[in-house]
């Protein structure tokens, strides 16, 4: 089929929800590259929005999945499941959380754990306490509650009225966020650094401000890790970044490599509070999933990603920071803001050079390699960004 067919035959049929797409279809992937319908190939920098983490068709995910599926794609819940259990531990042992739940995207990982945190003061005796504080500019997802907690207006306006109650503050701004701190408080949710809303990072005195906060107040801290788990910020996990523990953490994108999954990860003392009947899903943590998950951490522990991460981010910000045109560049490991001007334009313009890039408004470019980017490939990013910012925009 060609991509004009495919176009009209999109138009026809599929909801309109992304506007006007990117004027191509890929057939396949392999490592930090995808190619289109007629064999082009673009450098794939933006990896599903910081899902593909480990690359595209990575042979052992690959030959992993396969042996999967040709076992056993789905059982019930109400049956023991050996990847969900394999992957549950796995994520326990690596992580500060002690139990986890599995869903099937970062929009209904935090929706858990908004029901988890209510649930834990319900069960407390103390129902009051279910108003929760996120950041402006946050983004948790798309479900009604999730859009209450996400700090943008935009993606609020046409669903009102919107699940009571999610406050916004300023972020990095401990006396605004305690001035909007009441009896009534059950969570605050940060997002390490903020993805969506620019690829703004939380400071890390403002972080352990909060965890202060949060332990004077009664109140649950909550990362939502959808974006920077996984390895992405050359740490495991981003509040290893802050040097702060949350009581509950939330995971999904790359947990799954392009397989959907997400998590719940908990503390013993909130996760206990969700008895048998209290959340449940009927795909979430299936063995598909599951084994998707268990690959991922085999692939980032035997091929040393996070380290990976850490010094790639380092070698790029390096190059990046010496380009005149950049204002300032944000983030931390391989997950990268540009502040430019008509960045849309600049992806535009990098997309015709075969090099794939997310925009936040105008005036940003958001950066989100594989985790297997090689320095080579950076370089191939920079050679053809300066030949873009070279040209009239």
């Amino acid at each position: 089929m060609d991509l004009t067919k495919l176009m009209e035959l999109d138009k026809t049929y599929y909801m309109n929800t992304f506007g006007q797409r990117n004027p191509v279809f890929f057939e396949r992937g392999e490592g930090v590259y995808l190619y289109d319908s007629i064999g082009n190939k673009y450098l794939d920098f933006f990896s599903g929005i910081a899902v593909n983490s480990c690359g595209h068709s990575h042979p052992y995910f690959v030959e992993g999945l396969c042996n999967q599926i040709k076992k056993l794609i789905h059982t019930s819940n109400l049956y023991y499941i050996k990847n969900q259990t394999l992957l549950a531990k796995t994520i326990v042992e690596n992580s500060c959380a002690d139990k986890v739940f599995f869903a099937n995207s970062g929009a209904e990982a935090n929706e858990g754990a908004i029901k988890l945190a209510k649930i834990y003061f319900y069960k407390q005796g103390k129902p009051h306490k279910n108003e929760f504080i996120t950041l402006k500019n946050s983004f948790h997802g798309r479900t009604l509650a999730t859009l209450a907690a996400t700090g943008q207006e935009k993606y609020q306006k046409p669903y009102g009225p919107l699940i009571h109650k999610f406050i916004h503050a300023p972020i990095n701004d401990i006396y605004a966020l305690k001035s909007l701190v009441t009896d009534n408080t059950a969570g605050i949710i940060l997002e390490p650094i903020q993805g969506e809303g620019g690829v703004y990072e939380v400071d890390k005195e403002f972080a352990k401000a909060v965890r202060k906060l949060c332990d004077e107040k009664e109140i649950l801290l909550i990362f939502d890790e959808v974006q920077t788990g996984m390895g992405r910020l050359g740490y495991l996990f981003g509040y290893e970044y802050l040097e702060t523990e949350p009581d509950i953490f939330t995971l999904a994108k790359a947990l799954g490599n392009g397989i959907p999954i997400g998590a719940i990860c908990a503390k013993d003392f909130v996760a206990k509070s969700f008895s048998p009947g209290d959340h449940g899903s009927t795909f979430g943590g299936n063995p598909l999933a599951t084994c998707a998950g268990l690959l991922v951490f085999d692939i980032i522990k035997k091929e040393n990603l996070v380290e990976n991460a850490k010094n790639m981010g380092n070698y790029f910000m390096e190059k990046l920071q010496k380009i005149p045109q950049v204002k300032q560049v944000r983030g931390c490991g391989l997950m990268i803001g540009l502040s430019v001007d008509n960045a849309k334009e600049i992806q535009k313009k990098l997309f015709l050079e075969k090099i794939l890039v997310g925009a936040v408004g105008d005036e940003t470019l958001r950066i989100l390699p594989p985790l297997i980017v090689k320095k080579e490939e950076i370089d191939l990013f920079i050679n053809a960004f300066k030949k873009v910012l070279g040209g009239n925009l």
